[in-house]
């Protein structure tokens, strides 16, 4: 399970990505086609997809960050990428933050080891639009308005919803939030770290709220049933991962829908479901470094995951990839992996960020006081 940290948390972590440098200089035919692929606003800007391909092979290199192998299915996109066009991935930072991704492109500007793409919580994604290259993916028509910038600074690539976790095995199974609040429950429920701090734990308020009454910006309601859950001895100070599930001291859990229908890959009697009325969605944003080390590469990494292979691999990983509804129509989905997902009763809510900084002013003055 990824750390809790991904979406908010803001963790300053110097560190150096382990790339391959060149052990001679870049002949000027190379030099001339990453000047032309750092321009390159579509991959019409280089002569097509062939060409792009042909100039990333020549890079041979892509640097990612904060991608860890069991989020979303990472490890088998980042192998199948590497595989299909030759390319080495050097993976960096597995556990970090979407701060730690800009701050390494920051500390690393100008050198080898500097990210040449982004995977970014959307709240650090519309901060910092200014450090990211314009891109238009072959496949950006398919995706809907609101989940890209207009010009391609960015891009939603997966998403999900807030979810409960739960071992089938060793509690009763929930169909409801207020199930949650029953003394079968006493001291079996983990929420994914601090709201005020931690992305899922910050969903899983703004979810509770809907399920209890109220909004994504007014949260009062979500504090609130999270505070009669400490009350009533049912929230454990245990922060998730995959040992504390497999071990049974954290047998349900408040996460996002992917990652937790994850955990089932390992406990089998693991279950999922997303609570009626408390349908909250998220997305993750692409985006490419304006002074990415290797320009052809970054964006042919950005093909590739939009690509109907791309988001199929999202979806094995239980994502919801952001071409789904196109994919679905055109029928190039893999059914198999799209039925599988948690089923939703309820029309999904996706917060806007004016929305999730209200929503942050309460957890700021009431959260502490809700669990101490």
């Amino acid at each position: 399970m990824r750390p809790f940290i991904r979406t908010i948390a803001v963790t300053v972590a110097a560190t150096t990505i382990a790339a391959t440098t060149a052990c001679s200089p870049p002949e000027k035919e190379s030099e001339s086609s990453g000047s032309s692929a750092a321009a390159a606003t579509s991959a019409a800007d280089l002569g097509g997809l062939d060409k792009l391909v042909e100039a990333a092979k020549a890079e041979g290199q892509l640097n990612v960050i904060a991608l860890p192998p069991n989020w979303a299915n990472y490890g088998e996109i980042i192998k199948t990428f590497g595989d299909k066009y030759g390319i080495k991935v050097n993976s960096a930072q597995p556990d970090g933050s979407s701060q730690d991704e800009i701050n390494a492109a920051n500390q690393l500007k100008g050198q080898d080891g500097a990210p040449d793409v982004f995977d970014l919580g959307a709240a650090v994604a519309t901060a910092n639009v200014a450090m990211f290259a314009p891109y238009k993916v072959e496949k950006h028509s398919e995706i809907p308005d609101n989940l890209k910038e207009a010009n391609g600074a960015w891009t939603n690539d997966y998403g999900g919803y807030m979810s409960v976790g739960y071992d089938s095995a060793k509690v009763p199974a929930p169909t409801s939030l207020a199930d949650l609040l029953k003394p079968e429950y006493k001291g079996k429920v983990a929420l994914n770290g601090d709201p005020t701090q931690a992305g899922s734990a910050f969903g899983a308020v703004q979810a509770a709220s809907l399920g209890n009454g109220g909004t994504v910006e007014d949260i009062k309601p979500g504090v609130d049933y999270f505070g009669r859950l400490k009350k009533a001895g049912n929230l454990l100070p245990v922060d998730p991962d995959s040992a504390t599930i497999q071990s049974g001291q954290t047998p349900v859990v408040f996460d996002w829908d992917y990652l937790n229908a994850a955990e089932a890959t390992k406990l089998k009697t693991w279950k999922t479901f997303v609570p009626t009325g408390a349908v909250l969605g998220s997305y993750y944003a692409q985006a490419i470094n304006k002074d990415a080390p290797h320009p052809a590469a970054a964006r042919l990494w950005q093909e590739f995951l939009y690509s109907d292979e791309g988001q199929n691999l999202w979806l094995k990983g239980g994502a919801r990839p952001v071409r789904a509804d196109a994919m679905e129509k055109a029928g190039t989905i893999d059914k198999t992996a799209f039925a599988a997902l948690p089923k939703i009763d309820g029309s999904p809510v996706i917060p806007t960020e004016a929305q999730n900084t209200k929503a942050k002013e309460i957890l700021a003055s009431d959260w502490a006081k809700a669990i101490g």
